[in-house]
């Protein structure tokens, strides 16, 4: 059962990778837990839910859902959800499971972050991209029509439970965008992962078992050493960002309805890449294997019709944006980025093109 610490002044807690762990929720509770709210969606309740609700037969629950989908990410049905925990008895000793993909994760996080002031979550992800990316690390947040994620809290976990058995029925497109996130584990600082990514691609492809847990382990021991590193984003963790600047620009100006996270994170990745080139930070050799590595987990959706023009003004309106300048997480090679602000808007516009063709 491997385990990996995340280290924080909040909280300190473990993401435990294991097959079957969902049926061990109850186990990961908080001592003298209080009546226990799971937040899904009726999607995924339907789909994997029994397991938990077995592992949770002897601990006073309820079940709550969200809407689900990115657009639906906003205040609205936290306050919902907020005003049925009350009704249904809920308290300061009360506790959150997060049972979903990435967006349940971040929502259900910041219901918990809020709820009396904050009560502990735990944290179940469903898809591959919640296993290696949002279930960790505190973040928790909804969307403004402004842009991603700009309203939110830094909210550890108690524990994080990873069962990499409930993505043999993930659809493929939710599979593959997971698949985006690992390669960006890989090009920020594994680059063994990045080469087991580059070289062994149908066995990831196909859900083979011993590579599926394989990238997770590698993807979430990193995630845990840098957040427990760099917990509030001051220093370290915004190498974590590389391509959601640009991937969360294009999620906003597509309404949040057309790209999966992931699949923006993925183009997004690729216009850091030629932006990287742009600015004599990588090489040529490094980038060609770059972008052929993020192709062989695509496609992603087309492209056609986005204006580039808009995707740059909206990066000013980014999070990691400060007193007006952006900050870019660039690759110097396969394994280490820097960040990098002051770049000149038009080698930004010129890697935002060159990735939209």
């Amino acid at each position: 059962m491997p385990s990996f610490r995340v280290e924080t002044p909040q909280h300190c807690y473990s993401a435990i990778v294991e097959r079957g762990v969902i049926g061990q929720v109850a186990e990961h509770l908080p001592k003298h837990t209080g009546k226990v709210f799971v937040v899904s969606t009726e999607d995924v309740w339907r789909h994997q839910g029994q397991a938990l609700a077995h592992s949770l037969t002897d601990v006073p629950h309820e079940v709550l859902f969200l809407p689900g989908g990115e657009d639906q990410k906003r205040l609205a049905p936290l306050e919902l959800l907020a005003d049925e925990m009350v009704q249904r008895g809920g308290d300061r000793s009360s506790v959150v499971i997060a049972f979903g993909g990435g967006i349940v994760n971040d929502m259900a996080g910041f219901l918990a972050a809020i709820f009396m002031r904050g009560i502990p979550v735990v944290q179940v992800p469903t898809t591959l991209l919640a296993q290696v990316d949002a279930a960790i690390g505190g973040k928790t947040g909804v969307n403004l029509v402004s842009g991603k994620n700009l309203i939110g809290s830094f909210h550890q976990p108690f524990s994080v439970l990873i069962d990499p058995a409930v993505l043999q029925t993930l659809p493929m497109r939710e599979y593959r965008s997971g698949l985006y996130e690992i390669v960006k584990a890989g090009i920020i600082r594994e680059p063994a992962l990045f080469e087991y990514l580059a070289t062994h691609s149908d066995d990831v492809l196909t859900r083979k078992p011993g590579a599926i847990d394989r990238i997770i382990e590698d993807s979430v021991r990193m995630k845990a050493e840098v957040v427990s590193s760099d917990e509030r984003e001051g220093d370290l963790r915004r190498i974590l960002n590389f391509g959601h600047t640009f991937g969360h620009a294009l999620e906003a100006e597509t309404a949040y309805t057309r790209f999966l996270h992931g699949e923006a994170v993925a183009w997004g990745m690729r216009a850091a890449v030629y932006l990287s080139e742009l600015t004599g930070h990588l090489s040529a050799e490094d980038s060609v294997e770059i972008l052929e590595t993020i192709q062989l987990y695509g496609p992603i959706p087309p492209l056609d019709g986005i204006p580039a023009a808009n995707l740059l003004a909206r990066l000013v309106h980014d999070k990691k944006t400060i007193q007006g300048k952006v900050h870019f997480v660039l690759a110097v090679r396969i394994g280490e980025v820097t960040v990098v602000s002051g770049i000149d808007d038009k080698l930004v516009l010129e890697a935002i093109r060159s990735s939209l063709v």
